[in-house]
């Protein structure tokens, strides 16, 4: 574990660095000429990121970020 202390600006640049990162995949993950196994791998790195995030927002602000669990379980069916 590792503890990390940020001042209100590097928090607000981590947090947009984050939202960048999780919107990019966002949109590959729509994108049907990816293949589903590059997907699944794609929404783990997401999840990775959602926890992240987690931790330097309030509740309120990630609830945009969580994924459709319809999603998830089209791709890992297709796995």
């Amino acid at each position: 574990m590792i503890g990390l202390l940020l001042n209100g600006k590097e928090q607000q640049e981590i947090e947009y660095l984050l939202k960048r990162e999780m919107d990019e995949i966002l949109f590959d993950l729509e994108d049907e000429r990816i293949a589903d196994v590059v997907k699944v791998a794609m929404k783990e790195k997401y999840e990775i990121l959602l926890s992240l995030f987690k931790r330097v927002v309030p509740a309120d602000e990630y609830a945009h970020y969580k994924l459709n669990e319809k999603k998830n379980k089209k791709i890992k069916k297709s796995h």
